[in-house]
């Protein structure tokens, strides 16, 4: 049975199971040591909703978030300083003035427009702010573009990623780095089952190539400098193929479906079978915090890698993408173009096992979902012809809060 949240943009999904599930963790490594364990509620235990228990740690914590002005970045500023946590954004200029970044008006006078390909620019960052926490999301982050310009693609992504490390090496007021790099960062056999974190790295195509160079770079910095106790504690996070509103960039399903239906022009698909696993961007952020939050807490025990992707359910193909968004827009049509030149996965998912037992996250936003809260905020901006977007985001961040905390206890 389905009922709709009081903020009627999320449907509540009622369920029926008896106990919910509490984790609990301690100790050096994550998966199969018996000092981390999983066990049900009693009526005794005290229990929060886990978008409570993330307000109650980031509150007054200082964040450094590189990459803030692109899709994910900017989505996660929005919500780090909803929780009241005092940010410091480090990235280049949007790349358009629809994007999330200007259009919910997220320009702070602490924020620092600079490369992370160029170290000396990063260095006086960190000592200025003393960041207590790091997320690390500035990248080159489009298949397209990397295959256009492969040395900048590496020098972003895999020195981007080191310098970033670097500089924590130099400052002992961080606590915790969560580096996120992608899912394509597995070598991809186009298995029908999801790809665990101890399996095999690579890449065909240099975008991918890059996110697994990153993941060996802060694999080496990991366990070269930050074994020690006082030293910052270092996790990469993988997640799937994110949607939501706000993204503008060339060679994306979504943008370029919206684009289309804003011209009122035919939506043209490149690889329509090709399957996805499309995921609502509020979700792997909110694993992005709670492993910054886990790493603070528990310390070296939750370093290493962790994947942070939607259900099997969500994984479909990128012609039933399209279609979803263009009936919850209300409008559209779609075509199949001639493929591209260029190779991409026609599968890939991600098994996020680890999280969900480790951690205690999961997702909670189903396909349809996924697909309808993305479209309507597209939709939104196109009615309102450039009118600040801010508050209808926070009201798509405070109905995924409540459905977090309504499904998810920590």
């Amino acid at each position: 049975m389905k009922t709709r949240c009081s903020c009627a943009i999320f449907t509540c999904q009622c369920r029926s199971a008896s106990a919910p599930v509490h984790f609990s963790g301690g100790g050096r490594e994550s998966p199969g040591n018996s000092d981390f364990t999983v066990r049900l509620i009693g009526s005794d235990d005290k229990v929060t909703g886990l978008a409570d228990a993330l307000t109650s740690f980031y509150r007054g914590r200082r964040v450094l978030v590189t990459g803030h002005t692109g899709f994910k970045g900017s989505w996660l500023v929005l919500w780090l300083r909803k929780m009241g946590a005092t940010t410091v954004g480090v990235a280049l200029p949007p790349s358009s003035p629809l994007s999330m970044f200007c259009s919910a008006e997220l320009t702070s006078p602490g924020d620092r427009f600079c490369d992370v390909r160029n170290l000396a620019a990063l260095r006086p960052v960190f000592e200025e702010t003393k960041p207590e926490i790091v997320f690390h999301l500035a990248a080159q982050a489009i298949v397209g573009i990397a295959y256009r310009d492969p040395p900048a693609t590496f020098e972003a992504n895999v020195m981007g990623s080191a310098h970033i490390l670097e500089c924590l090496r130099s400052q002992p007021s961080v606590a915790a780095a969560v580096m996120i790099t992608s899912d394509k960062c597995y070598e991809n056999v186009e298995q029908i089952w999801g790809y665990r974190e101890h399996d095999r790295l690579g890449g065909v195509d240099p975008y991918s190539a890059s996110k697994a160079g990153a993941e060996i770079v802060i694999s080496s910095f990991t366990r070269s400098f930050f074994q020690e106790e006082g030293t910052a504690n270092v996790a990469s996070a993988r997640a799937g193929n994110v949607v939501g509103g706000g993204d503008w960039s060339e060679f994306r399903l979504i943008p370029d479906c919206v684009r289309g239906l804003r011209a009122k022009a035919p939506i043209s698909l490149r690889s329509p079978k090709a399957t996805r696993p499309w995921q609502f961007v509020l979700e792997p952020l909110a694993g992005y915090l709670l492993l910054g939050k886990r790493l603070v807490e528990e310390g070296k025990g939750f370093q290493g890698a962790w994947n942070f992707g939607p259900p099997v359910d969500n994984t479909t193909t990128v012609e039933r993408g399209a279609q979803a968004v263009v009936e919850a827009w209300g409008e559209g049509s779609i075509e199949c173009a001639p493929t591209g030149p260029f190779h991409e996965s026609t599968l890939l998912q991600l098994d996020c096992t680890k999280a969900r037992r480790y951690l205690g996250w999961r997702s909670v936003v189903d396909f349809a979902e996924t697909m309808r809260l993305t479209a309507q905020w597209y939709k939104h901006q196109h009615t309102i012809q450039g009118q600040p977007m801010r508050e209808y985001s926070l009201r798509q961040l405070c109905a995924f809060e409540q459905r977090l905390n309504q499904e998810v206890s920590i």
